[in-house]
């Protein structure tokens, strides 16, 4: 953000058309309480809640106070493509192991990441949005629906009886956004929500082990899937949707063939490999299935936890999987000349969280994103393979009288 104070009349357009919901967005992304921004601004917590529900209108003055507090420009307050209902709450993996704080800045992050989605796509067609919904009942064990669900969605999508292959790139091509989270706010392991008009699936940057990943997409899936109106966070729910990633990615037609009935660990870190998914995932696949008996099941538990496998498994690794959908509508419109600081504007959110929420790869230090995106242009750009498998649908879109930005001659 520049540190010229802004114009007297963007202050006051700001002022005028003062949205509380985005103040709301914007304090939360910082990680403040109300009592904090209260700090910063020299207001009560009383005056900021007004601010937000809508009760008290901020003088220009004061809006100047609350983007420099909280980094943003003045217009960020107006309000952008935020849809205009209640968001619905994400389904977060606990409720315990993360502070509210925390819960509420990934929440946040996300509902601006539907922004950045939301305006890219005035300029770039994405795939449709295709996943259809095989609600389960949130409050009982639904014996079977959770895999029913898994199944139904594998025909739906064409995936056949074997591995899913690139999972990442088959959300993104039936119309789910993908991004990383913060690095603020890491303590919180992957989740979903539906902003917008597109379903959205955030990514814990600092997990980056590929099988476990992967298990951590198709239970956001499941969700997705699943678990449209229910309340997020209960036992049962997270356990539906862990049923129905294991089905997702080891539908049980296929894969009771080729689990082992003992601790054969050869034959499992081939299933491994050839599944994408954890051993800790494929022992409890053969307990789900009945292939092992608890004994064995447990036993072969106790062999890994001695290890040191439960933490990190042995082996070279996979790379993890990432995401390109967003990315490279950035990259198509910067090769048709709009700057990505333009970019950024048009969508009202800061240039690092448009950034984030449009990376390849995650960007642990938000400290230094600006400079990991430059020093790796040219390697975060797909070359060879990576490009032949990138998402292939996406094309500049009709620009409409009125809605486009203008490009830039040097872009950013």
């Amino acid at each position: 953000m520049n540190s010229a104070p802004p114009p007297p009349a963007r202050l006051a357009d700001a002022a005028r058309l003062f949205n509380g919901r985005r103040l709301t967005l914007a304090r939360q992304v910082a990680g403040l309480r109300k009592n904090g921004l209260a700090d910063l601004i020299g207001k009560t917590p009383t005056a900021v809640a007004g601010y937000e529900n809508g009760s008290k209108r901020p003088a220009s003055a004061t809006v100047a106070q609350l983007a420099l507090a909280l980094k943003v420009e003045p217009s960020f307050f107006i309000g952008g493509d935020s849809p205009q209902n209640p968001v619905p709450t994400p389904h977060f993996r606990s409720l315990r192991s993360t502070t509210q704080l925390i819960r509420d800045q990934a929440h946040a992050y996300g509902c601006l990441a539907a922004d950045v989605a939301a305006s890219l796509e005035k300029y770039v067609e994405l795939p449709s949005r295709d996943v259809p919904r095989y609600p389960v009942p949130p409050e009982e064990i639904a014996v079977g629906q959770p895999e029913h669900a898994a199944m139904q969605l594998r025909g739906d999508w064409g995936l056949g009886s074997g591995p899913a292959g690139h999972l990442i790139r088959l959300l993104e091509n039936h119309g789910v956004l993908v991004v990383y989270s913060l690095a603020q706010s890491a303590a919180v392991d992957a989740f979903s929500i539906e902003a917008g008009n597109r379903p959205i699936v955030l990514l814990n940057p600092v997990k980056q082990d590929y099988y476990r990943q992967r298990f951590d997409v198709g239970h956001e899936l499941g969700h997705l899937v699943m678990h449209g109106d229910s309340e997020p966070g209960s036992k049962i729910v997270e356990d539906q949707a862990h049923r129905f990633a294991a089905e997702f990615l080891m539908p049980a037609d296929t894969i009771v063939d080729e689990l082992p009935t003992r601790a054969d660990w050869t034959t499992l870190f081939d299933l491994k490999e050839r599944w994408g998914v954890s051993l800790q995932a494929l022992l409890m696949r053969c307990r789900q299935l009945k292939v092992m008996t608890e004994t064995t099941y447990q036993k072969a538990m106790v062999t890994l936890s001695a290890r040191g496998w439960r933490r990190r498994e042995p082996g070279e690794g996979t790379a993890t999987e990432h995401p390109s959908l967003l990315a490279r509508s950035v990259e198509l419109l910067e090769e048709a000349g709009y700057a990505t600081r333009t970019l950024a504007a048009q969508a009202r959110v800061p240039i690092d969280i448009f950034s984030t929420a449009t990376a390849r790869r995650p960007a642990l230090d938000q400290m230094h994103l600006s400079h990991i995106r430059a020093a790796s242009t040219d390697s975060t750009k797909p070359s060879g393979a990576d490009q032949a498998a990138d998402v292939t649908k996406l094309h500049l879109a009709t620009m409409q009288r009125g809605e486009h930005v203008q490009p830039e001659r040097q872009l950013s």
